[in-house]
């Protein structure tokens, strides 16, 4: 078994290797995600690594081995499953969602987890637009478009957020962007590629600072 924080480390390490696409992270990278000083995390390195969840050397670049990569997907599967069953199931809006998944994670029991996948349908994706592991531990890297990357006259569906800290996403529900919202980019400021967009009738001028927290993909016409 092990702590809340020492899976906590785990899913940390594999949002570093598989969703950041840092191959190499260190001590340093892990303490920047973590909120933590690099001595603080280099101690908790040394456990996971006598647990063999780990290997590393001090300071150095930091590898899970295939049983902390198992475990961590694992974490990170029950997490955005619970998430995704707080928004669709119990009605928690999208900025309250992550703090409850936080502490449902740590829950033990896959008959529960797999369960739980079943009732939602087996989602591909959390309310943020993370992909959710499969039940093989699968967690696909897919590519990902910003918003501030957007061509005028075309159209385009929000599929996450880079930043999902709560002031910020209670920021985009105000302007009324959410996950499988569409829109048509109107224009584009050349002054400070500020984006006007519209979205359903209304429009709405979305700043260069936002565009660039905001993942989007163009839509598909049928």
């Amino acid at each position: 078994m092990l702590s809340t924080t020492e899976e906590n480390y785990l899913k940390a390490l594999v949002h570093l290797s598989v969703e950041k696409g840092i191959k190499d992270a260190g001590t340093n990278e892990l303490a920047g995600v973590l909120h933590l000083k690099p001595a603080t995390v280099n101690v908790m390195l040394k456990k996971l690594r006598e647990k063999k969840y780990v290997t590393y050397e001090k300071y150095g670049r930091i590898t899970l081995t295939s049983a902390g990569r198992k475990m961590a997907i694992e974490i990170i599967r029950k997490h955005r499953l619970w998430e995704t069953f707080l928004f669709d199931k119990l009605g928690f809006d999208w900025d309250e969602v992550h703090e409850v998944a936080e502490q449902l994670e740590h829950i033990q029991s896959k008959k529960l987890i797999d369960e739980l996948d079943r009732f939602l349908g087996f989602p591909m994706v959390d309310p943020h637009g993370e992909i959710i592991p499969n039940a093989k531990g699968e967690l696909k890297s897919v590519p990902k478009q910003l918003m501030s990357s957007v061509e005028e006259k075309k159209s385009y569906v929000i599929t996450g957020v880079k930043n999902d800290e709560t002031s910020f996403l209670k920021y985009l529900e105000k302007l009324g962007c959410r996950i499988g919202k569409s829109f048509r980019v109107a224009g584009i400021q050349s002054f400070d590629r500020s984006i006007e967009i519209e979205m359903e009738g209304k429009s709405t001028l979305i700043t260069s600072e936002v565009a660039g927290q905001v993942y989007v993909r163009p839509r598909r016409v049928s």
